[in-house]
């Protein structure tokens, strides 16, 4: 028998009018790309949103189109998110970090019908237009006066919705129809796209407003740090306009001063980001002087993912600014969010050390999450927390398959993702990565985590970021080096960074040599760029 409840599926378009209608005036707030604010409602958004849906229709955008997006985090792109998705299209965000080839790449295997961009990124569009045959309209996300010019014929924005109608009956459609597609980086071979469906969308959104995930609510002024171009900010944009959060979009003003200026001025109290932005942030606090704790007062906490949380830094936003940092793990495939630590009980109890251990793992699984992790040959591996294997996952936000490749090589015959992560499982339920498997470091048949020596390095408090990595050993196969990127003005000593490495981790995973850059090679999300560094020290031998 089955239960006698209404069959509603689950449509993005309903976000933004449930937004529109129960949290009509709360703010989203973004900084453009002249370093002025622009300040409007859910409500306004969701008009607008409707101006661009019809416009699109008019220009014969049609369900299945593509239509892509070079942007920052601003009020236009979230328009441009509801309105291609409310009529059946997909949004196609692309990362403006990548290489103007792998971004044309990208556009001419999605078959993107038109592009949205903003001027910031008009050299871009200038650049790769004429090997775009597939876009049928660039429009610049600027007014009248503001549009860019060059060799690509382009659109303005608020002309391009000027005179739409700003009413539509949005359409209803199977909730599995795609919504969003996203290309992984792309650090080895092509990028691989990921198609997300309007369910898939909607259920991550509930999920994230888990108390123990994200949980914004409508009082939370929330700082999207994390860009609409990967992922699409966490799913923040989802999530907010469910909850009715306030959002702070900080456009291109990713550097420490502006977002300290932003978080103070728009009292946040909750923001996302990747380990470089809380660094920037803690620096530009740093150069203020005087105390730091409570500094930035409104900040209940700050999440963390993208990459490993180093200690040094949790202790630091706890320790001398007052504020909790929460990490997390997740991934393109994963919608990202997969796990995010939040305290258990009897977590109140525990020593600031034994407190701190737990907060640097990863996270425990959200529920619709699962995770196993198995041996080289397939087979599963203890929830032990001394175990490491390879992490696979499922759930109902992860993909199944990436978007025109029939290549299903990443995904197991029993319905599991293989992450290319290097983890282990504790009891408690906790994640740990300890490597991606392309990272691991293999010395004498022995694995060694990079990760771990990493955020030990990071520890002495001259080394700004650090990255181990394998160089070729007569005897041992492979043995660890590292990379280390200085704190501005400083020369840290090699035998005291190997002493806060030892501090940390067994005697044998001390690196067999330290190398200095004044900089580390960042990719397009914010991590450091291994591959470039392994190219680099590729004729790196080590004897002995």
């Amino acid at each position: 028998m089955q239960g006698l409840m209404m069959q509603q599926q689950l449509m993005i378009s309903d976000l933004i009018e449930h937004a529109s209608l129960n949290h009509a005036t709360q703010e989203i707030v973004s900084r453009e790309s002249d370093g002025s604010d622009h300040r409007y409602t859910w409500a306004e958004c969701a008009r607008r949103s409707k101006k661009l849906a019809n416009a699109l229709l008019a220009a014969g955008v049609k369900p299945g189109d593509r239509v892509a997006t070079i942007a920052w985090n601003n009020y236009r792109h979230i328009e441009i998110y509801y309105a291609v998705a409310g009529i059946g299209a997909i949004v196609h965000t692309i990362n403006p970090r990548l290489d103007p080839k792998q971004i044309a790449w990208m556009i001419g295997h999605a078959e993107d019908s038109y592009m949205f961009f903003d001027t910031t990124f008009a050299p871009i569009v200038h650049g790769i237009g004429g090997f775009c045959p597939s876009v049928k309209g660039w429009i610049a996300m600027c007014d009248g006066d503001n549009v860019p010019t060059g060799a690509t014929d382009v659109i303005c924005y608020e002309d391009f919705i000027k005179d739409a109608d700003d009413t539509i009956e949005w359409p209803r459609f199977d909730e599995n129809t795609a919504c969003s597609l996203c290309y992984t980086s792309g650090t080895t071979g092509d990028p691989k796209g990921v198609l997300y469906s309007h369910r898939s969308t909607i259920l991550h959104a509930w999920a994230s407003c888990a108390k123990d995930v994200v949980g914004v609510s409508a009082t939370d002024s929330v700082l999207a740090v994390v860009p609409m171009f990967h992922i699409s900010a966490w799913g923040l944009v989802y999530s907010c306009a469910m909850m009715g959060s306030k959002m702070v979009m900080p456009g291109p003003g990713l550097d420490g001063a502006s977002l300290v200026d932003m978080i103070r001025k728009e009292e946040v109290t909750y923001m996302l980001g990747v380990p470089t932005i809380w660094m920037g942030i803690l620096g530009q606090l740093r150069s203020e002087g005087g105390e730091m704790m409570g500094k930035l007062p409104s900040v209940k906490a700050a999440l963390v993912g993208g990459s490993a949380l180093p200690e040094v830094l949790l202790r630091a936003y706890e320790e001398e600014l007052g504020i909790p940092m929460q990490q997390g793990w997740g991934m393109t495939e994963t919608s990202p969010l997969g796990v995010t630590n939040s305290p258990l009980p009897g977590h109140d109890k525990l020593s600031r050390d034994e407190e701190v251990a737990v907060k640097l793992l990863a996270g425990r699984a959200i529920f619709g999450i699962e995770m196993r992790i198995v041996d080289d040959e397939g087979e599963l591996l203890p929830r032990d927390g001394k175990a490491t294997g390879h992490l696979h996952v499922r759930g109902p936000w992860v993909a199944n398959q990436y978007f025109k490749k029939e290549d299903r090589s990443d995904f197991t015959d029993d319905g599991w993702f293989e992450t290319g992560d290097v983890a282990a499982l504790h009891p408690s339920g906790h994640l740990e990565i300890t490597d991606r498997s392309k990272d691991v470091i293999k010395s004498g048949g022995e694995w060694i985590s990079s990760i771990e020596v990493e955020n030990a390095a990071m520890d002495h408090p001259r080394v700004a970021m650090a990255a181990c990595i394998g160089a070729h050993h007569e005897k041992w196969q492979e043995r660890p080096i590292l990379i280390v990127q200085p704190v501005p003005g400083a020369t840290p000593d090699k035998d005291e960074i190997k002493a806060a490495i030892v501090a940390k981790c067994a005697k044998w995973w001390l690196p067999d040599e330290i190398f200095f850059k004044d900089e580390l090679p960042i990719g397009a999300t914010g991590k450091v760029l291994k591959k470039d560094l392994k190219e680099e020290y590729k004729d790196f031998s080590l004897t002995g």
